[in-house]
């Protein structure tokens, strides 16, 4: 039986911070799907966004736990072992 996340711990019952990607919004951009951190509720755009905000506030935080915020998925995954961690 496969251990559970560790990295776990770390979320938070977080308010997402807004209605798209936060960094997108504030320069006119566009993204494909979007990522809801679930240590701070940062909103960013996923890996198959040019720009990729939400893996860039990974690195910069190093919040480790994202949820999908599209509407029907349920899935989380950590960018530490990169590994999905379980349905929310």
């Amino acid at each position: 039986m496969a251990q559970p996340c560790p990295h776990l711990s770390q979320v938070r019952d977080v308010r997402p911070s807004g209605h798209g990607c936060q960094e997108c919004l504030q320069t006119g951009d566009s993204w494909v799907h979007l990522r809801l951190c679930m240590s701070c509720g940062h909103i960013g755009c996923c890996d198959s966004s040019k720009n990729k905000h939400a893996a860039a506030h990974f690195r910069r935080t190093k919040h480790p736990i994202i949820r999908s915020f599209e509407p029907g998925e349920d899935w989380e995954w950590c960018y530490v072992d990169e590994a999905y961690v379980g349905q929310a």
